[in-house]
């Protein structure tokens, strides 16, 4: 039986820092629950120099990973040094070296997770990752154990809080998107180049987890449909509002007998969707299953303390498998053959916002348009006060395939008398 458990730290600072906090506050708490004691014996950073304040004494620091993997007395690397190809390579050397690892890399996860999880697996190690989506919120771990006997069948939900608060400043305040961001930006919500976070990408790789977890099934980032925030024109927020919806930047992921779909994009949510109410840095996530039904998990998705939380909420579980001898337990493998959903398999409603000649007979063109593609329309409204040199038509469909959605816009744009298709979204329920 260990008589206390050695931590080696992989970074240093706003996620590591926080992890040394919260270790060095609660153990005694820690004690309770474990039985003895959980320390940080080596902290791996890139500057020695570097002024760093916090409870861990300069010793402790060093530039070496080396350090960390041949220490027979540091039982659990925690990985939080961020960027991509030196974190992949510390975890897997760390999982060679016999040592269980927490992480709180949504990059590595996304790209190289199933590869790193059978590496795991191989060398009887854990490797736990519940910081990597949704900071502060234990949604991997409810996902991999409280509904562990349900069947996932969607999820979806905002796990940026970068775009969620740049939106909420743009409806609430009336905001432009700049003046949004560099609010975010001060604040420290975005960082300073943002396009991660603006384009998607952030929240693509999350989603990439979360389907692989929920769905038994290797998913890849190439198989996520991603649109950016960008792609919010003038004025489609009032006009979504208008209509009784709240655009949101959300991540979607579905599974049924056809395969998997996944996506991060702006989508149109009824004024009295739970998602729709979810304001500035906070995330969400709406999962359905089986058995449960509907059920949301919220709070904080980002922060030092919020993250390091589920950090340390790893570092426990992690403790409390090697203190059993149960670590590295966990079949990691996929149940379920990789199966993609092309096009005209993805089912949704579209909003479409269509700025053409204000001339007759045109709005006859267009709605023919929709029938020849077998797209029944829920909505049609005409705003000629919009624009001076035309007219904008409002078309919400009723489910039609994204393929279907695809070919209509590409019919629209070939139409001479359509100036533009200002914006289309996604609209999510039925």
């Amino acid at each position: 039986m260990k008589n206390e458990i050695n931590i080696g730290l992989l970074g240093y600072g706003v996620v590591g820092s926080g992890v040394a906090t919260i270790l060095h506050n609660h153990q005694d708490d820690l004690r309770h629950k474990l039985g003895v004691p959980v320390s940080i014996k080596k902290v791996v950073v890139k500057n020695l120099d570097k002024k760093r304040n916090g409870v861990i004494p300069k010793e402790m620091f060093t530039t070496s990973l080396d350090e960390v993997l041949n220490d027979p007395d540091i039982d659990l690397v925690v990985e939080v040094m961020g960027g991509t190809l030196d974190a992949k390579e510390a975890i897997r050397r760390s999982l060679e070296a016999g040592k269980g690892v927490v992480t709180a890399n949504k990059d590595v996860m996304a790209e190289a997770g199933p590869e790193l999880l059978r590496l795991a697996d191989a060398n009887k190690c854990d490797l736990l990752y519940e910081a990597s989506v949704g900071g502060g919120i234990p949604l991997i771990r409810t996902l991999e154990d409280g509904l562990a006997s349900d069947r996932i069948t969607a999820l979806t939900g905002i796990v940026n809080g970068t775009t969620n608060f740049i939106l909420t400043k743009m409806k609430h305040e009336n905001k432009t998107y700049e003046e949004a961001l560099a609010e975010a930006t001060e604040l420290g919500f975005a960082e300073a180049d943002p396009s991660a976070d603006v384009d998607g990408i952030d929240a693509a790789r999350k989603m990439v987890i979360l389907a692989s977890l929920s769905f038994s099934t290797e998913v890849r980032l190439d198989d996520v449909f991603v649109r950016g925030m960008k792609e919010i024109k003038d004025g489609d927020l009032q006009l979504a509002e208008q209509f009784g919806y709240t655009i949101k930047m959300a991540g979607s992921a579905k599974k049924d007998e056809d395969g998997i779909e996944v996506a991060v994009e702006p989508v149109f949510f009824p004024n009295s969707h739970p998602l729709a109410t979810v304001n500035n840095e906070f995330n969400a996530v709406y999962v359905y299953g089986d058995a449960v039904g509907e059920t949301m998990f919220y709070g904080p998705g980002a922060g030092s303390m919020p993250t390091a939380t589920s950090v340390t909420g790893d570092v426990v579980a992690a403790c409390r498998n090697l203190l059993l001898g149960v670590n590295g337990k966990r079949l990691h493998a996929p149940q379920y053959e990789r199966q993609v959903k092309t096009d005209d398999q993805k089912f949704a409603r579209y909003f479409h916002r269509i700025t053409v000649r204000d001339e007759v007979g045109v709005l006859t063109e267009l709605t023919s348009i929709y029938s020849h593609h077998k797209a029944s329309l829920a909505t049609v409204v005409q705003d000629s006060e919009r624009h001076d040199e035309g007219a904008d038509l409002i078309f919400i469909t009723h489910r039609i395939s994204r393929q279907q959605h695809l070919d209509i816009l590409q019919d629209l744009k070939d139409t001479p008398a359509v100036i533009d298709i200002s914006s289309h979204y996604r609209v999510e329920g039925e």
